[in-house]
Parts: C-alpha cells; structure tokens; sequence
C-alpha cells in the first residue's frame, strides 16, 4: 500500500521551495505540482506578468528536472523544435542535433503565435512522446512535460489552438492578480534579495520525481467515485448550451488529477471533495460552447458548476 503520509511530506518540501521564488497563490501552485505530478502538459492561460513563467522555473529546480523554455513566434518552424541533421566535418556526414523538445519540462510560452506546421511538431511530442525529423522517429526521454502560456486577450497575429490540441493538456489554469498583500510581499523579497533572477534548488533526487508520479497510480479510487466522475462527465455533454461535451480523455484527466491530490493530502484513496475541486480545471476548456450562450456570456466554467450542482455526489469514505 502507498505511503501516502510520507510522500506527502516530500510534496510538502516541493511546495515550500516554490514557494520561497512564488509568493501566496496557493491554489495555482498546488494545480501546477498536482497536473506534474499526474504526467500531464498543462495549459496556463493568462495575461503577462503574473508569474507564469517564475512558476515553470520553480517547479523545474524543485523536482529537479531539465527545463527548456521556447518563446512561440509566427515565424518559428518545426526544426527548431525538433532539431535536425547537420553537418559533421569531423565525421563526413551528417549527424541529428537535438531541439528544444528533448527536455523534462518544456515552458512553450505564447504557444498560440506559432504556425499550424509547429504546432503539429509539439502536438505529436506531448501524445507520442517522440518526434518526427528526417523521416525518422525519435523517443523523448520521460518526464516529458509542456507547461504552455497562452494570452487570452491579444489575439492579432495568432494562431486559435485546435481543439484536438487542447483536449491534450490535463488541465487549463488561471494564475489571476495577487492580493496586496502577496503583491507587497513580492517588493519586499525583490528588495531583500537585489536581483531580478531567484534560482530554487532541487529537493528531490534523480529518478525520485518519476517514483511519487507512480505512487499516483497506487491512490485507491472506489467504484462510486468513479461513477461520480463518469456521471459528471456525461452531464457536461447533456447540457443544452454546450455544442460538444468533456471526452473521455476528461474523464482519465479527472481521475488523474484526483488520485494526485489525494497524495497530496497524505490520503490513499480518493474523496468526492478531490473530484469537486478539480473538475472545473480539467474539464473546461474541453467543452465548446454554442454561439447564443457564449453572446450572453456564458462560459464552459459555468456548465462545469451546474453538473457539479445538479450531480448527485456519492457518500464519502470515513
């Protein structure tokens, strides 16, 4: 059986080193060690300048992983991504260079500017965990993880994610403004420490990282709470404003997720309350909304609270 009291406190060392580059926002933190610790990409839609790209770094030198960050441009190709054969004088011939792809945690910051060809490169990295260059297919090393940014106002010049894409990130995350006091603290800490830059060290050790995502599959998930995520599921895609409903890649992505934090909060098994918590970030933007709704103003986070009020919640574990 996992030992979920102990693995909780290893998470707690990561949270608490995030935290000393990462000021308050608790509950983006969380989803971020959460959706990682779930091998999932995760997608952080928000404006600039709310720390999405400190986040990535953090959480890279905490967990110890290699990171890479790409800043998505229009005229971004797929090789630099990929990589590709150069030539080698030494050899006489030609030898395969890595890209960026060949990371742990990859930030793709901006990730909707780059054409439909780069998209398709990084689609095939995050679902097949390879990629394809020279006609040859070449396997990426595991933990592979993509944290993308995404603006969701400035939209000139960009490049709307298909939904096949989005469907692909476990979840979609909102960073949001700091309280006055986080952002009081934030000027405080840039004083104290006079520089730009905060570099987090690791806490866990090599191959560590990779064990705590497998005792997320160890996390006990009783029947009824299973039903339950089957349920709410299959009430977003009954719901008369919704044009297409989560798939049942939402409903792994939810199940993920929840077993994740039941790791986090030192239990091996899973509550209702962790299916609750989670289920508007992992099943959102997998919901498409029509067109008379969306005019009124409503939108796919709206849908999810109404299955999550009108789904009959099962009785909880004691």
């Amino acid at each position: 059986m996992v030992d979920a009291v102990g693995l909780k406190e290893r998470l707690e060392e990561v949270r608490t080193a995030v935290h000393t580059a990462v000021v308050g926002r608790e509950a983006i933190v969380d989803q971020v060690l959460l959706g990682l610790l779930s091998d999932g990409h995760l997608l952080l839609e928000d404006l600039p300048g709310l720390g999405k790209t400190l986040i990535a770094r953090s959480f890279a030198g905490a967990l110890g992983l290699e990171f890479q960050r790409i800043q998505f441009t229009a005229d971004l190709l797929p090789h630099d991504l990929t990589g590709g054969e150069v030539m080698d004088p030494q050899k006489g011939g030609f030898t395969f260079r890595p890209g960026p792809l060949f990371t742990q945690l990859l930030l793709a910051d901006e990730i909707n500017r780059a054409p439909p060809k780069v998209q398709s490169a990084l689609l095939e990295a995050m679902q097949e965990y390879q990629i394809t260059s020279e006609r040859e297919s070449r396997p990426l090393a595991r933990p592979f993880l993509v944290l993308a940014t995404e603006n969701p106002l400035e939209l000139e010049g960009t490049y709307p994610l298909p939904e096949a894409q989005v469907d692909r990130f476990l979840l979609r995350l909102r960073v949001g403004y700091p309280t006055a006091e986080e952002e009081r603290a934030i000027l405080a800490r840039r004083r104290a420490r006079r520089q730009d830059t905060w570099e987090v060290g690791p806490v866990l050790g090599p191959g560590e990282f990779r064990r705590l995502q497998g005792a997320v599959e160890e996390v006990e998930l009783d029947a009824s709470v299973e039903g339950y995520i089957v349920d709410l599921v299959r009430a977003t895609r009954q719901d008369p404003r919704a044009e297409v409903g989560a798939s049942p890649r939402g409903s792994l992505a939810l199940q993920k997720v929840a077993r994740a934090r039941a790791l986090l909060e030192g239990r091996g098994f899973v509550l209702p309350d962790d299916v609750k918590r989670l289920a508007g970030p992992a099943l959102a933007h997998r919901i498409v909304v029509k067109a008379e709704p969306w005019i009124r103003g409503i939108r796919a986070e709206a849908i999810v609270d109404q299955c999550l009020a009108q789904t009959p919640v099962p009785k909880a574990r004691s």
